[in-house]
């Protein structure tokens, strides 16, 4: 800080500007330096208690911002932005890993083309925005994951995107997730499609494996009656030959060596479609039986949160959201069973230090019954 002061003081005896103006910026460096100490002073207290991994936000109130103080259409987005940059970096100074922001429901592209169109121009802007070189993600280390359906955005914000993932792929200090293209509804309708893909391709491949290669084994009950117990055969070809040598009458056997020996060579060619469909029944049969008795995988909770679009984080230890409204607005649901909600009655541009600083004092205030309740599910 001393460093900065004596700068200054080089700097405006170099300037020709005057001296109300010179100490103006003076005066401005050093309240913004003691704000960034007083800062860090208040999360090293902060963080005595425990700090929130994860902190999710829903930006509401852009809008309502630029109506309240006469600015035009889209002035309060780009409000909203640098708002979202002071909050990220006073996350990032407490120690939180993971922030998600929901900046575009699927909802909102129900809004006049006209608006869809200047958000999703803005959105391309501000993305690479933040990969500019100076910006805050560079500065902290911060990965990029976009979430949602990236088909429905135009192409020049696709593009955006799967440049902005690819370049901050190598960071893994912090993690910023931009929910866009996103609700809760769809996310979970995507992972169990997903689930029901993954869970049909695995039964469709071992039903064509035992029909083609693989090994009906101690199948035929009927076999078993008659004294003959069905090793694993090679294909159904076998098995339709030793269920013909046994139906009938073992016609070819012959006692050699003390051992029974089957003959059956002779119907090796000689297999109706009947024949073929019945055996393919068979399996179909077998795979019921195998579902019946749980043997085949079913859907479970674990296959189904693998396919989430929030797979790539924990979930939320608090979620905020601004303008007094207390709705999730379909973001999230499935991750914040658990998660307490704040709602600032402050609009998401005016959000500020102590918004924040209240919500993590509120979250260790019930941290040991928010963890209770975790582990109950």
């Amino acid at each position: 800080m001393l460093r900065a002061i004596y700068l200054v003081y080089l700097r405006l005896f170099k300037q020709n500007s005057s001296m109300q103006e010179s100490t103006g910026d003076i005066i401005r460096h050093l309240l913004g330096g003691l704000n960034c100490y007083l800062r860090r002073c208040m999360f090293a207290i902060l963080s005595v208690g425990p700090v929130p991994n994860h902190i999710a936000f829903i930006m509401d109130g852009n809008r309502r911002y630029a109506k309240k103080r006469n600015m035009e259409e889209g002035d309060g987005h780009r409000a909203g932005f640098t708002a979202l940059m002071s909050i990220l970096r006073y996350c990032y100074e407490l120690g939180v890993k993971y922030v998600t922001v929901y900046a575009f429901s699927i909802d909102n592209f129900k809004r006049k083309p006209k608006e869809v169109q200047s958000l999703m121009e803005l959105m391309r802007e501000k993305i690479e925005e933040l990969l500019q070189q100076e910006s805050l993600i560079n500065e902290y280390g911060v990965r990029l994951h976009f979430i949602g359906d990236m088909q429905l955005l135009t192409e020049p914000v696709r593009v955006a995107v799967e440049k902005a993932m690819r370049v901050t792929a190598h960071n893994n200090q912090r993690v910023l997730l931009i929910c866009v293209a996103y609700t809760s509804c769809h996310e979970i309708v995507h992972a169990v499609q997903e689930c029901c893909k993954e869970k049909w391709n695995e039964i469709k491949a071992s039903k064509e494996a035992k029909v083609t290669n693989g090994a009906l084994a101690r199948n035929d009950q009927g076999l078993k009656g008659n004294g003959f117990d069905l090793p694993f055969q090679d294909s159904c070809k076998d098995y339709l030959n030793a269920t013909k040598a046994c139906s009938s009458g073992v016609e070819s056997a012959g006692k050699k060596d003390g051992v029974f020996e089957l003959n059956v060579e002779k119907h090796s060619d000689n297999y109706s479609e009947a024949e073929i469909t019945s055996c393919s029944e068979l399996v179909e049969m077998r795979e019921e039986r195998k579902y019946e008795q749980g043997e085949v995988p079913s859907i479970k909770l674990v296959d189904i949160e693998k396919h989430m679009y929030m797979a790539v984080a924990p979930d939320p230890d608090i979620l905020i959201r601004t303008s007094g409204e207390a709705r999730l607005s379909n973001f999230l649901l499935w991750q914040t069973s658990t998660c307490p909600l704040y709602a600032p009655s402050a609009l998401w541009p005016e959000i500020g230090l102590r918004h924040l600083v209240s919500a993590v004092l509120n979250f260790q205030r019930h941290h040991f019954y928010l963890e209770k309740k975790k582990k109950q599910f």
